[in-house]
């Protein structure tokens, strides 16, 4: 027979696996009743915690749980994984990362081999439509973070107040044709934030130029420098901080400066962006807060804790920085549309 296991301790109490933790990682953190009520559980089943910090471990993980990103070297995503690390660490769990590398191939493959393995997935930005992440992932608890889907626990950072705020701040600045690089076509976040700018340009009656979609990488928005300055658009909007920093160097490349010639925002707010000249004005997206939620949620499902799956949406905030400014003359570039 098995040991007894901080799970059966949770179910035991009738507390989410967190809380349960925590009567044992940090016990000054829960009310008296509660402590007691998890400790006296925790006595009558025989449950040993595992050992603290420094000392030897003798007790089994409670739980393992795989995190699936398209591009682990992608700050944000590194972000977001390190917060699902430290939230399963804090919580007792084994963490395994699979990057599928913005292949939806590789990350069906990747679904089936783990969905017998693990006991729990939490699925980022999928390459892959909900359904079918949901069929992959069978009768094991998941959360999908930016992606939607009846049924299901999802966590999405929602764009429309940062984006609104960008837009809102373009047109004050006196832009009034903007550009949108977009990232990938299969990216549940890319048809967001398409849409969401669309209605905003139409609401102000805005010239908007929506580029066709590059690889979400630095180099994806160094090859889409040269149809931005030919679009005749004086500020651009990029899917993230890395397409956008691409921009930035394909602009200067091309004798456009920024931002005296053209404004450029990004959108994750990754730290590479606060430290090139000029710093990258961007949209926060709190990725890593959706990983400890979407941790935090997967440990109560596992644990067997019966509620109604829902959409939490995150919200998102314009930083202003260096590479936005006021809409100047632009010079004539070799660059024709």
């Amino acid at each position: 027979m098995s040991s007894p296991t901080l799970t059966d301790v949770a179910k035991g109490a009738e507390v989410a696996l967190s809380t349960a933790s925590r009567a044992f990682s940090d016990p000054d953190r829960l009310g008296p009743d509660t402590l007691r009520k998890i400790l006296k559980v925790a006595q009558q089943i025989g449950y040993v915690p595992p050992a603290k910090a420094g000392e030897p471990s003798t007790g089994p993980e409670v739980a393992t749980i795989a995190v699936v990103v398209p591009d682990v070297a992608n700050p944000v995503f590194s972000s977001f994984v390190k917060a699902v690390q430290g939230q399963g660490w804090q919580d007792r769990h084994t963490v395994v990362l699979a990057d599928s590398d913005f292949d939806p191939d590789r990350e069906r493959e990747v679904i089936r081999h783990l969905a017998g393995r693990v006991d729990g997935i939490v699925v980022c930005s999928s390459r892959l439509e909900a359904d079918e992440v949901l069929g992959l992932c069978g009768r094991i608890p998941v959360v999908l973070v930016n992606r939607e889907a009846a049924g299901a626990d999802c966590i999405v950072a929602d764009a429309t107040q940062g984006l609104r705020e960008t837009v809102d701040y373009l047109t004050a600045l006196g832009h009034r044709r903007i550009a949108y690089v977009q990232g990938s076509s299969r990216s549940w976040s890319n048809a967001h934030r398409v849409e969401v700018v669309r209605a905003l340009a139409a609401e102000r009656d805005l010239d908007l130029d929506m580029l066709d979609w590059q690889t979400e990488t630095v180099a994806g928005g160094t090859a889409a420098a040269a149809r931005v300055v030919a679009s005749g658009a004086t500020a651009v909007i990029a899917h993230n901080d890395l397409v956008a920093l691409g921009l930035m160097s394909g602009a200067r490349a091309l004798g456009v400066r920024v931002p005296e010639d053209l404004s450029v925002v990004g959108m994750d707010d990754i730290p590479f962006g606060q430290v090139v000249q000029p710093a990258l004005t961007s949209i926060v997206v709190p990725m890593a807060r959706a990983g400890r939620i979407s941790t935090e949620i997967l440990g109560r499902a596992i644990a067997g804790e019966r509620r109604t799956p829902r959409t939490q949406r995150l919200e998102t905030h314009l930083v202003v920085r260096g590479s936005t400014g006021p809409l100047t003359a632009r010079p004539k570039t070799g660059v024709s549309s």
